[in-house]
């Protein structure tokens, strides 16, 4: 199928600026031509669509999601054996949203793999996935490493059975291990077909906030050589000036939420190392209106960290560092986010200012940045090619030139004068072939809404729990009920 696309605004992501009177001629779901319409040599059939004041760009990507993020132990049970469903319905709406390629960087492999090559074949629509699996050197979602209150609640058989899905032979034990060991086992990892590499320089959260480093600098580095070895990217969770640096000495193409450090600012010669060692920044930032409604739910020792990551994320644009969109995007079922461990943190932002909604958190992000001070033009390039470039995958995406595969944006308004206006989509073009937008996603289940209160929820009496506090009750009042 061919079709050609005039009238619109070409930004193609390689000019510094939009360009007028340019056609783009798309056949077999790559980019055959751009040039003046009357200069293309337009094959009998082809269907035209008149995007008449209107801009086209590039597909956007995502650097960072997780499209089964919710792990909530409900959640889990409640659909064991349909991890595919969550995934493929997480990447539609990710298409929706105008999100033609993301990369999953944590997630049950399997599960994850099967979707990606179904969508490749075309079997259901949706964003292009790349995916990691596990994070190399964390345990399962029950876990130290996520949500330990699980064990013992679940049965072990479940628990276990659960974290088996995520962490295979690349979890915690992989720190007891010599870094020649290690590489050997990232091998065998590497041998189930996934996409790009993701490891732990720092732990991930625990009683240190993320401080500890977890594994050593002579491993970090094998596991990037191994990596580098089969052809893939490597990237790093980080949370440390210290688990930073050594990530980008080991090699990483990339490193995740860069500017969250802890309660310290990223060292000059730090900042100065991203652009010598071409590593990809991937940051986390939130709106200025985002930091004011988290601050009044957050503690004084999170509030120092988030104030750090602020202030990199606009160290990071100053030194000319190479910035990547991402937002740990995922989706929660409407039941969850009002759930302590979701409610009042930066998960529960609202949808607005909500960065880790996969719907719309990448249109938070561009708000985010360009607050902090980033050019229209590189905005763009943060969401497109700089993504492509940094996993390696530029001679196919992330820019719109002839060759390339035909993902495309189609906005009412356009994006080099705010960034508000990238939630402008007037169409969206995968593979050359245009999206049935109002179709995703084509199951809802996460995205569903909440079902009709039952008769016996609307009688249900609710005791006084353990934990409520009675006034005038001396005992309540000391915490000893």
């Amino acid at each position: 199928m061919s079709l050609l696309l005039t009238g619109a605004t070409v930004i193609d992501g390689v000019a510094d600026k939009g360009i007028d009177g340019r056609a783009i001629l798309i056949e077999n779901g790559r980019i055959a031509a751009i040039d003046r319409p009357d200069a293309l040599a337009v094959p009998a059939g082809t269907e035209t669509l008149d995007f008449s004041g209107k801009f086209l760009i590039p597909g956007l990507m995502n650097a960072n999601v997780h499209l089964l993020v919710n792990i909530m132990f409900e959640t889990l049970v409640r659909y064991e054996g349909r991890y595919e469903d969550l995934i493929a319905e997480a990447a539609q709406v990710a298409l929706k949203g105008g999100l033609t390629t993301v990369f999953d960087t944590w997630g049950p492999r399997r599960a994850l793999m099967a979707v990606r090559d179904r969508i490749d074949r075309g079997e259901t629509p949706g964003s292009r996935i790349r995916c990691a699996g596990n994070i190399v050197g964390f345990d399962g979602p029950f876990s130290d490493d996520f949500d330990k209150r699980i064990p013992g609640v679940g049965s072990s058989h479940f628990v276990d059975r659960v974290n088996a899905t995520w962490v295979e032979n690349v979890g915690r034990h992989l720190m007891w291990l010599t870094p020649e060991e290690v590489g050997k086992e990232v091998r065998a990892y590497l041998e189930r077909g996934i996409d790009f590499v993701k490891y732990a320089s720092n732990e991930h959260g625990g009683a240190s906030a993320g401080a500890f480093i977890q594994f050593s600098e002579r491993t970090q580095r094998v596991i990037v050589e191994e990596a580098h070895r089969a052809g893939l990217t490597a990237q790093a969770h980080t949370s440390s000036v210290e688990g930073l640096r050594m990530a980008i000495e080991a090699g990483c193409d990339l490193v995740q939420h860069a500017n969250t450090t802890g309660p310290t600012e990223i060292p000059r010669e730090t900042l100065e190392l991203f652009a010598e060692k071409n590593c990809g920044a991937v940051l986390f930032p939130l709106t200025d209106n985002g930091f004011k409604v988290l601050k009044e739910s957050i503690s004084d020792p999170e509030w120092t960290i988030w104030k750090a990551s602020d202030a990199n994320a606009r160290h990071l644009v100053e030194a000319g560092a190479s910035i990547l969109l991402a937002n740990d995007g995922g989706i929660f079922a409407p039941e969850v986010m009002s759930e302590p461990m979701i409610k009042g943190t930066w998960n529960g932002l609202p949808e607005d200012e909500g960065l880790n909604r996969l719907a719309t958190g990448h249109f938070v992000w561009l708000r985010a940045m360009e607050e902090k001070g980033m050019a229209p033009m590189a905005l763009l390039h943060a969401a497109t090619r700089n993504i492509a470039e940094a996993y390696h995958v530029d001679d196919d995406l992330g820019t719109l030139e002839a060759g390339k595969i035909a993902d495309l944006v189609v906005l009412d308004e356009n994006p080099l004068l705010g960034a508000k206006n990238y939630q402008s989509i007037h169409a969206v073009i995968k593979d050359g072939a245009l999206v049935d937008r109002d179709a995703l996603p084509e199951q809802p289940l996460l995205t569903a809404d909440l079902p009709p209160e039952l008769e016996e929820e609307a009688r249900y009496k609710r005791a006084l729990h353990h934990g409520a506090r009675l006034p005038g009750c001396p005992s309540c009042v000391n915490g000893n009920h």
